[in-house]
């Protein structure tokens, strides 16, 4: 037996939990589509393999993406590949490991919040985005 702690109000909670999932994604991935010049400089100057590719990953993962969790359309599948990239720029972007003092502190704040962001969009994977949603799961 599955115990429903909030009963008929969980599609709303699943609603709630794509909108904040995802606001982080579409805040940052709009700047990153509207200022992609600069996007594409950033990429170049933290290392990432093949800026103007990596930036257009980045813009597609984070905005687009991002509104197609909020929407609910093709959620499970989504949040995955979401999570995947999550870990990926986690990696690439935050990695703690090589550095020292306060680099290496905020650096390992921001990875292991990308792994727990990532753990929430596997949770969304596994529960599906609920009816108040384009999946209607």
């Amino acid at each position: 037996m599955r115990y429903n702690l909030f009963g008929r109000g969980n599609d709303v909670v699943l609603l709630v939990a794509r909108v904040l999932l995802a606001a982080l994604f579409v805040l940052f991935g709009w700047s990153k589509l509207t200022g992609f010049s600069g996007t594409v400089g950033y990429m170049a100057s933290v290392g990432a393999p093949a800026p103007m590719l990596s930036a257009i990953i980045a813009v597609v993962m984070e905005f687009f993406v991002g509104l197609l969790i909020v929407a609910g359309f093709y959620t499970r599948p989504l949040a995955v590949l979401l999570a995947l990239y999550t870990i990926g720029t986690a990696l690439i972007g935050h990695h703690f490991w090589t550095m020292t003092g306060a680099d290496q502190m905020a650096n390992m704040i921001n990875f292991y919040k990308n792994v727990s962001i990532a753990g929430g969009l596997l949770a969304l994977a596994v529960t599906g985005p609920g009816r108040l949603s384009v999946d209607r799961q």
